[in-house]
C-alpha cells in the first residue's frame, strides 16, 4: 500500500510540473552575474537571512569587516538591469530581492539604510570623468588662441 501511494505521490508531481514551470504563480528570479554559492543556490535561498543577521553582527558589534556574506557583495553579483542597463534599485519590481520577497509577501527592510544599487568601481568614475580626447584636443586649442 505504500508503494502504491509513493508511486501515485511520483507520477501526480511529475505530471503537475511542467503546469508550475511556466507559470506565474512562481517567482522569476533573475540570474546572477558572478562566481556560483559554493554551497549552492538553494543553501543560500534557505538560510540568507541567518548568514546576513549573523555577519552584520559580527561586523556591527565585533567591528570584524572580513565578513562572508556581506550584502554589499550580494548586489553586485545579483543587480538587475534596466533597458539602459543601468542597476535598478529596490524601488523597481524587477529587483533581485523583491523577486522572492514580494512572492512570499515578506519586506525588504535592508535597504532602509544600505544601496540597493551596486557601488560603481572607482576605476568607473574616473573614466566618466575624462573628457573625450577630440573634445580636449579642441579644448586646449580654443584655450591656446
Amino acid at each position: 500500500m505504500k508503494r502504491l501511494l509513493a508511486l501515485l505521490l511520483i507520477v501526480t508531481g511529475l505530471a503537475s510540473a511542467p503546469l508550475h514551470a511556466g507559470s506565474d504563480l512562481w517567482p522569476n528570479i533573475p540570474k546572477a552575474t558572478g562566481k556560483p554559492h559554493p554551497e549552492g543556490n538553494l543553501f543560500w535561498r534557505k538560510n540568507h537571512m541567518k548568514l546576513l543577521v549573523h555577519d552584520r553582527d559580527l561586523t556591527m558589534r565585533k567591528g570584524d569587516r572580513n565578513i562572508r556574506a556581506s550584502l554589499k557583495e550580494c548586489i553586485q553579483c545579483h543587480a538587475v538591469k534596466d533597458e539602459q542597463g543601468q542597476a535598478v534599485g529596490v524601488d523597481d519590481p524587477r529587483h533581485f530581492c523583491r523577486a522572492c520577497h514580494d512572492f512570499a509577501a515578506v519586506k525588504v527592510d535592508c535597504f532602509m539604510c544600505h544601496n540597493s544599487k551596486p557601488e560603481e568601481s572607482s576605476q568607473a568614475l574616473l573614466d566618466r570623468r575624462l573628457p573625450d580626447t577630440n573634445e580636449l584636443a579642441a579644448y586646449l586649442k580654443e584655450a591656446a588662441q
